[in-house]
């Protein structure tokens, strides 16, 4: 999923808001992915512009960002606190530090809560 064509003022306040909507549906003990996000919000290609609104959200909002990983299972590069929050929410994460997603990836269509 590539977005190198899409420009960086396409990143509008309602894109925003999308993206907070999905992320906050995320239940506890799951993770899911940018490019999931971007699926979402039928936006494909969109899953680097979902990484650039989750790095900027507001911390007044409490948007569990630590929640969205990459398709691989790893976390964010730099956000060292992102694994102990999993953690504190039980993911479990593989020898090589990445999420085991067959386990723990969320699924709108699954509503886990």
């Amino acid at each position: 999923m590539k977005d190198y064509q899409v420009n960086r003022e396409a990143i509008t306040e309602a894109f925003c808001r999308e993206v907070y909507t999905i992320v906050q549906a995320v239940p506890v003990g799951s993770v899911t992915t940018y490019g999931d996000v971007a699926c979402l919000l039928g936006k494909p290609q969109c899953s680097r512009m979902v990484g650039r609104v989750l790095k900027q959200v507001p911390k007044e909002l409490h948007i569990p960002c630590h929640r969205v990983v990459n398709a691989s299972g790893r976390l964010a590069p730099g956000w060292d606190e992102q694994r102990e929050l999993l953690t504190n929410e039980g993911v479990l994460f593989r020898p090589n530090g990445t999420v085991d997603m067959k386990i723990f990836r969320w699924s709108y269509l699954d509503k886990k809560e």
